[in-house]
């Protein structure tokens, strides 16, 4: 067995090994969610982690690892009642991989035994392994949705539930529930990040002695693990202690109603939705106070839990950093450290009005207050230099876009765009099983034995059924796709009315993209050639940010941008075949630049229809003369057209048809 690098060996991280302690000592804080870059100790600290963990007592033989002081009478291998032979074991860490299945997760019931013998056959999965010790998910933003729903909803239950066609099977599962993250490969929910009860922003140091103290130590570690352990042991063990001891002093901690009074303070004022979030700071102020060796919350633990608890919490859009102001926080604790309700808040202090202005925020249609560009005669700002190029503009107000969905049925991952076949959604049909049975459709499995009963001698009610009887259903449901964005940055586009609007569009269709899991991308055009500002990526974040600062200006080569584009979905299929693209092109549909312009780019555009890729031009030419380039530039694509205004419109229908039926 590999040696964990100790947990009071990591350097720096102070908050990461705080939120885990917390856990350690009041799983019911629920879990931690720890972000950040790669390369920061993170899976580092969660598995130094279960070595700190006290031992626990379990029922011998149990494969659910029942307490045998309060076995559960629920339990597959129970009653335990009166309990017998018992065993201490350390507490285990289970790591969940991102490519787990259902069955691998919350365990698989032998359908096959379940119908002809009425035996319910079940063998326990990484839930069951990870009762009463540490259930580890890296790149949990990677996990598919229904695993996620699966797991937060056994760490919300405190028990898993495994039910096959109304066969079902439960047990206790209460684990604590870390999960670590790369932010630049996409997001969780917001709904999931509420369900983690602390998380941490961690980040490589910038101080060049504590790198260099990480880097020895690790040197160390990687040529001894065993003598580099024995060298921490003592700090390990004076660690473990202080955590027995902080479990055995929680309960008789007392929070207070001032400390209470300033937890409901703190959530209100940053606006988090619900009450979870009150009760995760409660719980964690508790914890604190406990790890401290106090047995009163204090305002201390306030604030503290308050950092770990609330950042995450207070996203409003996939496009919040997380984070927290910590001098409206600490103006908030001090306003509600104790004064009486009926005091009258200082008119001149924090909170109050007292005549005084409120501080400058810039200017609150979001631009800048600085010197801007001097207006030409149409009104729009001049171009800077000899260049061409204009200043990026701010997106305008993202809104709710039509679904755009790419034809036909796909295999792609689990998402919420296109039609796919999947292992979650509505029965379709029904089919032999290839390797494990994982979804059984009763009626076609019955169907299948039915006419063999006889032959194979049934006497009795029971069905007799047969390996070759079973059948799997067949289900469809949604996928995520490849959205790419195609977005002309030429001068035609470069009025900032115009530009404003176009952003804000691709921002909506990038909001659209993050909530039915897709991929994206991003390839703009402009000057003489066509840039992949983005390569595809699970972080709508990133691709927002490019966006925010694409500069404009110069010719229109449309055919290197569609070019580009084509030559970025060739590679994407290499490295993921089963995930199908979505073109969307954002221009006016001019071209020019080099010989031949608009022929070159309809040659270009061709290629998409041959490979039937699914396509979408948002078309943003404007004014009343209009010479209707995008329109054909669909036509091309082999896709379809929408203006600006009718990408939000509620009555557009099928903006994406059937690359095979228009071929036809």
């Amino acid at each position: 067995m590999t040696t964990p690098f100790p947990f009071t060996a990591v350097v720096g991280q102070d908050d990461l090994r705080l939120a885990l302690l917390l856990n350690a000592v009041s799983p019911a804080v629920g879990g931690v969610l720890v972000r950040g870059e790669k390369g920061t100790a993170k899976s580092t600290a969660v598995r130094a982690l279960s070595v700190l963990l006290p031992t626990v007592d379990v029922v011998a033989g149990c494969r659910f690892s029942c307490d045998p002081a309060a076995p559960d009478p629920a339990c597959p291998d129970g009653p335990h009642n009166p309990p017998g032979a018992f065993e201490s074991r350390p507490a285990r860490m289970v790591e969940l991989p991102v490519g787990a299945s259902e069955d691998r997760l919350v365990g698989a019931l032998d359908i096959e035994r379940a119908l002809a013998e009425g035996v319910k056959a079940f063998e326990p999965g990484l839930l069951a392994d990870a009762h009463r010790g540490i259930l580890y998910v890296d790149e949990v933003n990677l996990l598919h949705d229904h695993l996620v729903d699966l797991l937060l909803d056994a760490a919300a239950m405190g028990a898993s539930y495994v039910e096959r066609e109304g066969v079902s099977v439960r047990h206790a599962a209460k684990f604590l529930l870390v999960g670590t993250m790369n932010p630049e490969e996409g997001e969780l929910r917001p709904q999931l990040l509420d369900r983690f009860g602390l998380t941490v922003e961690v980040a490589a140091s910038r101080e060049p002695d504590q790198r260099v103290e990480v880097v020895r130590r690790r040197l160390a570690y990687d040529d001894d693990p065993a003598g580099f352990a024995t060298r921490w042991a003592g700090e390990e063990a004076a660690v473990r202690q202080r955590i027995v001891a902080a479990r055995a002093l929680l309960p008789s901690v007392r929070l207070g109603d001032g400390a209470l009074r300033q937890i409901a303070a703190t959530c209100a004022a940053f606006e988090v939705d619900g009450m979870r979030a009150d009760i995760v700071m409660a719980r964690t102020a508790t914890a604190l106070a406990a790890w401290a060796g106090r047995t009163e919350v204090l305002a201390e633990d306030v604030r503290q839990a308050a950092l770990l608890a609330l950042p995450h919490r207070r996203r409003r859009n996939p496009f919040d950093a997380p984070g927290l102001d910590e001098d409206k926080l600490d103006q908030t604790l001090e306003e509600f450290s104790g004064e009486s309700e009926d005091d009258d808040p200082d008119p001149d202090g924090p909170g109050g009005g007292g005549g005084r202005p409120a501080p400058d925020d810039g200017d609150p249609q979001g631009g800048d207050t600085g010197a801007r560009p001097e207006a030409g005669e149409d009104g729009e700002p001049q171009a800077s230099g000899g260049s061409g190029e204009q200043a990026p503009t701010r997106a305008a107000e993202p809104f709710r876009t039509k679904v755009l969905t790419v034809p036909g049925i796909g295999t792609g991952a689990a998402g919420r765009r296109s039609r796919a076949r999947t292992e979650h959604g509505r029965t379709t049909g029904a089919r032999r099983p290839r390797g494990a049975l994982t979804k059984l459709h009763l009626a076609a499995t019955v169907q299948a034995a039915a006419p063999h009963q006889r032959a194979r001698g049934r006497s009795g009610p029971g069905l007799v059924v047969r390996r070759d009887d079973l059948r799997q259903a067949t289900r469809e449901g949604r996928e995520g796709n490849l959205v790419l964005f195609l977005v002309d940055a030429s001068g035609s586009m470069a009025a900032r009315q115009r530009m404003s609007a176009v952003k804000g569009a691709v921002l909506s269709l990038l909001l659209d993209a993050y909530q039915r899991r897709d991929k994206v991308g991003l390839v703009t055009f402009r000057g003489s050639a066509a840039e992949v500002a983005l390569p595809p990526t699970s972080s709508v974040d990133a691709a927002a940010a490019r966006l925010e600062a694409l500069p404009t200006g110069g010719r229109t080569p449309l055919a290197a941008g569609l070019l580009k584009a084509h030559d970025v979905l060739r590679v994407e299929r290499l490295r993921d075949p089963a995930r199908r693209a979505l073109v969307v092109v954002v221009t006016d549909g001019r071209a020019t630049g080099g010989p031949e312009p608009v022929a070159l780019a309809g040659r270009a555009a061709r290629l998409f229809a041959a490979d039937g890729v699914a396509s979408v031009v948002v078309d943003c030419e404007s004014g009343p003369v209009r010479l209707g380039l995008a329109g054909q530039l669909a036509g091309e694509l082999g896709g379809a057209a929408v203006t600006l205004d009718e990408l939000r419109a509620d009555s557009i229908a099928g903006l994406v048809k059937d690359v095979q039926r228009r071929a036809a």
